[in-house]
């Protein structure tokens, strides 16, 4: 449980007893380390045999410019606690976003209580002390950007500005936003882990709308980072977004067809998502994954390659230990289409009679090797098919491996884009997918935690009219 404040003015007292500026923490990085300690040491007192708690903060600024105008402006000043306590194996949790005295040892003995009437459960427990990270990294994650207002203001006018001057026929937006964000935890536990850090994340987003013949389409473009130096300008990302709305204007179906596809970057980290979620201790143990006693098998094609990367410099999904302390470490995942490893964390591990994989709390970065092509040359390749540049709804179904889902883009004719597609849906089996790819990009999209490049698969079934 967190807290969350949006104002415009004045900022209240924090509970930590002391009153922030705009630009700083709720409290000090000292006192998230003396909450942190009480509470093992509150653990401790009540009987606990273990304990761990994750305390945490964040502060950020975010406005919203349509038009011209200012839709909004939010700060936001969060702090929360979540506590864990073992008694045996029996496990109880609580949670508090107040950091007074009482407060904390209260919550500490709501998760004591909790323990006391729940079952044993076998594998529950600490994450193991052997591999718990030593000599963390700094991975160099936070860059506070010191963006005023005004400032935040300017750059989503710019942003807009820069879109609508696109093409005419671009009439309308749905906004252009601007945030800046940082955040820092300390998580320690009773096996004499204690570590946290800092770290940011900037985002500039631009979302227009554009009209010809009665249709409206819409598309968008952001841009996202540690520091605000790594971000594209405001204009830059007005200019994408325009000319990613002003190309899909005057939209066709297609008869329905089975043929090749590109997953444009963006939309081809989807399929890496799927992939973790299919071999995530969670989905493993409880049988309800689609890849289900996939290690060692062939799962992709041979030409997919696939590592995590934990430890990338200023990456978004960089971590040098998981949300138990474990250090994480660089390893293969998929070579020449073969899985090598699961995505595991303590608990799924003993459910499974395996060994955690660092990842308690999600993947790290996933990079898949990028080949010769970039998206034009893979349009090229393909010759003609379906160019995917966005996808609407779920549609998955994580047990069967079954996928169905809305999509919209491009039609590919002589390896070159033929005209704009819309109200199609693509389908297939994401066993198949994977097992059908062509090649990969090497246009990576690195703003996330999933670096790709466009993804082209070998069939898929496309309905339309």
């Amino acid at each position: 449980m967190t807290s969350s404040l949006s104002i415009t003015r004045r900022l209240p007292k924090s509970s930590g007893g002391e009153t922030p500026a705009d630009g700083q923490f709720p409290v000090s990085t000292a006192t998230l380390d003396r909450v942190a300690q009480m509470i093992l040491d509150t653990a401790r007192g009540g009987g606990a045999t273990a304990a761990e708690a994750d305390v945490s903060q964040a502060i950020g600024l975010s406005v919203t410019v349509r038009k011209g105008e200012v839709e909004t402006i939010a700060y936001n000043r969060d702090k929360g606690i979540a506590v864990t306590v073992f008694i045996g194996q029996r496990r109880g949790n609580a949670s508090t976003a107040d950091f007074a005295d009482e407060s904390i040892r209260a919550t500490v003995d709501k998760a004591i209580a909790i323990a006391r009437f729940t079952a044993d459960d076998p594998f529950a427990g600490l994450a193991d002390p052997a591999r718990l990270a030593r000599d963390a990294p700094d991975l160099d994650l936070y860059h506070p950007w010191p963006l005023s207002v005004e400032q935040a203001i300017d750059l989503g006018r710019a942003a807009e500005a820069a879109a609508f001057a696109v093409d005419p026929r671009l009439t309308n937006s749905e906004g252009a936003t601007v945030a800046r964000g940082e955040a820092e935890f300390v998580y320690v536990n009773s096996n004499g882990f204690h570590g946290g850090y800092k770290s940011s994340r900037h985002h500039i987003d631009c979302a227009v709308v554009g009209e010809e013949g009665g249709a409206m389409q819409r598309d968008y473009w952001y841009t996202a980072a540690r520091a605000p130096d790594e971000m594209l300008s405001a204009e830059d990302v007005g200019r994408e977004a325009g000319r990613r709305t002003a190309r899909r204007l005057n939209g066709r179906q297609l008869a329905t067809i089975e043929c090749p596809v590109i997953f444009e970057a963006p939309e081809a980290a989807d399929l890496l998502g799927f992939f973790v979620n299919a071999v995530s201790g969670g989905s493993l143990y409880r049988r309800s994954s689609f890849l289900i006693d996939s290690l060692g098998e062939q799962v992709f094609a041979p030409t997919v390659h696939l590592r995590e990367e934990p430890h990338l410099l200023r990456a978004r999904g960089s971590a040098p230990f998981d949300n138990e302390g474990v250090a994480t470490e660089a390893r293969d995942l998929v070579t020449a289409g073969i899985v090598q490893g699961y995505f595991l964390g303590s608990y799924s591990a003993r459910k499974l009679g395996m060994a955690t994989t660092g990842n308690a709390g999600g993947a790290h970065n996933l990079v898949i090797t990028p080949g010769e092509h970039d998206l034009d040359g893979l349009c090229r390749q393909m010759g003609r098919g379906l160019l995917i540049t966005e996808q609407l709804g779920q549609g998955v179904n994580m047990v069967t491996g079954d996928f169905s889902r809305g999509a919209a883009g491009f039609w590919i004719e002589d390896g070159s884009i033929a005209y704009p597609v819309e109200e199609i849906t693509i389908a297939g089996n994401l066993k198949d997918m994977f097992r059908d790819i062509v090649a990969v990009g090497r246009d990576v999209d690195r703003r996330g935690s999933r670096h790709t490049g466009s993804i082209l698969v070998a069939k898929m079934m496309v309905a339309g009219q």
